[in-house]
């Protein structure tokens, strides 16, 4: 069993910048494909990015790209994402998930493993 726990959300203004965190706890295994994942009120939860634990290779949505970055800490066995020139529509409550294979996948029901999630606000 894996455990996931996110960090680092709060309030920011437009253009401003958060680091998110999420801890991986229990089981892990190399072929595990981390994600972050974001869902805004009335809105379906959809992609943000997505890293391969085992070599790094990265996914991100188009929208993000440029302004988003997936990252991980072997030692610390965390997820990032450093998160810049921030937008209103980036608002919503960001989801750490993992996948146990080696291969991506941006659909939501990839992903077996999910933490509570963390709100990140951006203020116009």
């Amino acid at each position: 069993q894996v455990q996931l726990a996110e960090s680092g959300g709060g309030l920011v203004q437009t253009g401003g910048s958060l680091r998110l965190s999420c801890a991986v706890s229990g089981r892990t295994f190399s072929p595990y494909v981390m994600g972050w994942f974001r869902q805004a009120p009335g809105k379906e939860r959809e992609f943000v990015a997505a890293i391969r634990w085992s070599d790094g290779n990265t996914r991100y949505a188009d929208s993000v790209k440029g302004r988003l970055t997936i990252s991980r800490d072997n030692a610390k066995n965390t997820v990032n994402l450093q998160m810049n020139s921030l937008k209103p529509e980036d608002t919503a409550v960001y989801y750490c998930a993992a996948r146990n294979n080696y291969y991506f996948r941006l659909e939501v029901d990839e992903y077996g493993y999910w933490g509570q999630g963390t709100q990140v606000t951006v203020s116009s």
